[in-house]
């Protein structure tokens, strides 16, 4: 049985009867007589060295001269280097939520024991995640929306990732702002949360020490005092007002800070990844340079091996516990910042050749060995401050800003030289958020940027003034939160914009991934004819075959089976824990009322909804064909776009040519490399249009 695929009419007149051998030979043995390569193509890259006959050396060291020399994507760009596409990843891999989330939710769910649905979680779900979003975006060398040409009908997922990633972005920054915050506060030779003298501190402040306890009013209760640090953070650094009905002025300290930060964020993304990726070799790196001068400092302390012993002592009768491995796929799953667009994003400047598998592996192995050690890091200097303060380790440690702004900072205090440590520290969490950030700002560009190429086609020369934009509305956005109650939005953003809504989107991207993708013309049957088992009858396979294109190799069973069948069941399971699960939320002790939850209800129904609400415009509006069985059949049909971005790529993987936007004409070998050359032994006609007709057994 044969099937006949067409490609893209060649730009000049071919006489196939005059090619007396294939591209195969030319750039191994030239044993044939064949005509000059620019006489029989037309149009090939310029400036081609002058040959009367086939020199396969000469071309070849063209071709790839080019390509090392120079991106491969010319109107797009490229990574400068390997490293910077790793470091890149790894710092948006890795943040804040490495440092004060993970270790607390280990010591909660059974210390080391924690360790097993951990990576569990990591090899069923996270990194096949982690390695499909990265190979997705780099085989189209598109942004999260421009991605969805694959099922045009599902490009609503793309948009839903952008509303998440641009609601992050807002109150995300605002935490960097704190940071910085208490940066520049910590210029001090005594630390200003270290003691109850302060204008800010009230009459419960109490300073806890192994002896005693040393209170402004001895007449107070045990459970009536605050710690220093607390006071500091809810009465200096928020100025915190009692509900969300009294929002209170704008602080203009955290304001000059918040504007500070957005400034940082255009800098390193000024020059989009050409500029970000040379800022990561410092702010990727240099947390793991404080964390290792932490541990070490940590662990000189007294009642450090208490508190590390506390982090890691195995409970395993917790693992009987469903908490517990909600815990672990949870942490797994936003750690690694999946369906955010970010990874499309960050693989879609790699080259295409880039081998995105282990580069899953490495950066997903770097995040989890960040996260252990930071366990290490925290608890080793909280097993020093219960210690000191003659207070139980589980009184003493928190997550989240709880414990970076409150416990962690109560402990440097303690230290001698506790300016020092309280600069590295909050220093490091600077850059720690600093490169989730600029990446996810950076994903919402490149999104905007690809989708306004198809109307402005010199859009790329406007990318800066986009970035200036984006910066100035992120700023504008964000000051609310700089307000008295600023804490109470961004706790509400923080809990309610990537929790359903991002839980939903993945889900929905292995489903269309592995179930709905299928090859152009030939959905679902065209793929299952590639094997008799069902197990190949799938779009993930279809996802394979492109994938091996990029690898030279083909991806195992393994992948498959997460894409398919386990990671969406996961993905499934902690959605249904958190909708049983669902409770009022609070800060503090503030409850927040049920209009303010509906407010956070609307940011997750922002993103949700716009995945149905694109389709039925796609099927109404876009869609062609007569009846609803066509214009589904073409809504889930990859777009005449979808594929590599480069005609030498489109080659390889067996995709009509996309046409040069500059001449408006149809060029095969713009590009084209001949060190992977395509063989056209199989050419067998042009049909009436000019466009060759390849027969393909199938």
């Amino acid at each position: 049985m044969t099937s006949s695929e067409k490609y893209a009419p060649l730009p000049t007149p071919l006489d196939l009867n005059t090619i007396s051998c294939n591209i195969h030979n030319i750039q191994g043995c030239c044993d044939q007589q064949c005509i000059p390569i620019s006489e029989a193509y037309g149009k090939v890259p310029s400036p081609l060295p002058p040959q009367s006959s086939c020199s396969p050396k000469s071309l070849k060291g063209h071709f790839d001269s080019q390509e090392n020399n120079e991106d491969e994507n010319k109107e797009r760009g490229n990574w400068g280097s390997k490293f910077d596409f790793i470091l890149s990843s790894v710092g948006f891999a890795v943040g804040l939520g490495n440092v004060w989330r993970f270790p607390y939710l280990c010591y909660k769910n059974g210390g080391g024991a924690f360790l097993i649905p951990y990576i569990i979680m990591l090899a069923a779900a996270g990194l096949p995640m982690f390695a499909m979003e990265l190979g997705f975006g780099q085989f189209t060398s598109k942004g999260c929306i421009g991605i969805w040409t694959m099922a045009p009908l599902f490009k609503g997922i793309g948009i839903a990732m952008c509303i998440i990633t641009a609601i992050v972005c807002v109150y995300y920054n605002m935490v960097i702002a704190y940071t910085l915050f208490y940066f520049f506060a910590s210029f001090n030779k005594v630390m200003p949360w270290s003691g109850c003298d302060n204008y800010w501190n009230t009459k419960n402040c109490t300073i806890n020490t192994a002896n005693n306890s040393t209170s402004e009013n001895d007449t107070i209760g045990f459970n009536e005092t605050t710690r220093p640090s607390q006071e500091f953070w809810n009465n200096y650094v928020l100025g915190r007002s009692e509900d969300m009905h009294h929002m209170g002025p704008i602080r203009w300290q955290l304001c000059l800070c918040l504007l500070l930060a957005w400034i940082v964020v255009f800098l390193c993304i000024i020059k989009g990844v050409k500029s970000s990726g040379k800022v990561v070799y410092f702010t990727a790196t240099f947390p793991y340079v404080v964390l290792f001068i932490l541990f070490i400092r940590g662990v000189t302390l007294p009642g450090a091996s208490d508190g590390v012993l506390f982090y890691i002592k195995p409970d395993f009768s917790k693992l009987s516990d469903a908490t517990v491995w909600k815990d672990a796929a949870v942490q797994i799953f936003y750690s690694l910042g999946a369906a955010y667009g970010g990874l499309h994003t960050l693989a879609s400047y790699n080259k295409f050749h880039n081998n995105f598998q282990r580069d899953a592996i490495i950066i997903a192995l770097i995040n989890c060995g960040t996260s252990v050690f930071a366990g290490f890091v925290i608890f080793s200097v909280i097993g020093f401050m219960a210690h000191d303060s003659g207070l139980p380790i589980s009184e003493v440690a928190d997550s989240g800003p709880g414990l970076a702004f409150v416990a962690y900072p109560e402990a440097l205090a303690r230290m001698p030289v506790s300016a020092l440590w309280s600069l590295l520290f909050f220093f490091m969490l600077f850059t720690l958020g600093l490169d989730s950030q600029f990446v996810m700002l950076e994903t919402l560009i490149t999104a905007v940027v690809d989708e306004l190429k198809e109307y402005i086609p010199n859009v790329y020369a406007y990318k800066t003034r986009i970035t200036i934009g984006a910066c100035i509305l992120g700023f504008l956005l964000g000051l609310p939160m700089t307000t008295n109650g600023g804490i109470y939005l961004l706790t509400l953003m923080d809990n309610y914009s990537a929790g359903f809504s991002l839980l939903v989107i993945a889900i929905l991207e292995c489903i269309v991934v592995s179930w709905v993708y299928c090859d152009q013309e030939r959905w679902w049957f065209w793929c299952g004819s590639r094997s008799g088992t069902f197990f190949m009858f799938t779009g993930a396979s279809q996802f394979v075959q492109d994938m091996k294109v990029i690898l030279k190799f083909d991806m195992n069973w393994y992948w498959r089976a997460c894409w398919m069948f386990i990671s969406p069941a996961i993905l499934l399971f902690i959605f249904i824990f958190f909708c049983v699960t669902y409770g009022p939320l609070t800060y503090q002790e503030y409850t927040y009322p049920p209009a303010m939850e509906f407010l956070g209800w609307c940011m997750v129904l922002s993103a949700v909804l716009v995945i149905p609400g694109y389709m039925v415009y796609f099927l109404l509006v876009k869609a062609k064909g007569n009846g609803i069985v066509e214009r589904l059949a073409f809504s889930v049909t990859p777009g005449e776009d979808w594929g590599p971005a480069l005609n030498k790529h489109r080659l390889e993987a067996g995709y009509p040519f996309l046409p040069d936007i500059e001449s408006g004409t149809w060029s095969p070998l713009q590009n084209v490399s001949l060190s992977n050359p395509p063989d056209y032994s199989d050419i067998i006609s042009k049909d009436g249009n000019g466009a060759v007709v390849f027969e393909t057994s199938t």
